[in-house]
């Protein structure tokens, strides 16, 4: 009977212990996921291509290289034009650099 209370009496302080290691480990997995979001959480549609481009920073620099072959300083893509955005979609499906950021 003794040796059932002190199991009994530990069982508390070993639930105590695993509680934060458990805890961390879920955290850790959310940060994990929630990472790989921000590498993708733009989405565009090419509405004449009919298909969808993700913004991470590989799409970003081809939109800095596609400004500066065009000569043009449009800034940030959230700035530009539709007409402007349209245009570069075009210029990337004609130099898609083996990139799978389209979906």
């Amino acid at each position: 009977m003794k040796k059932t209370k002190r199991i009994l009496a530990v069982l508390p302080l070993c639930a105590g212990l695993l509680i934060p290691v458990c805890a961390g480990a879920q955290d850790h997995d959310r940060d994990e996921h929630h990472d790989r979001d921000d590498q993708h959480s733009k989405r565009y549609y090419d509405k004449k291509h009919k298909d969808y481009h993700n913004w991470n920073a590989d799409e970003d620099r081809n939109w800095h290289r596609y400004q500066e072959e065009k000569h043009r300083n449009y800034g940030d893509w959230d700035r530009a034009s539709p007409r402007q955005q349209q245009d570069y979609w075009a210029w990337r499906h004609k130099h898609h650099d083996d990139d799978d950021d389209r979906r």
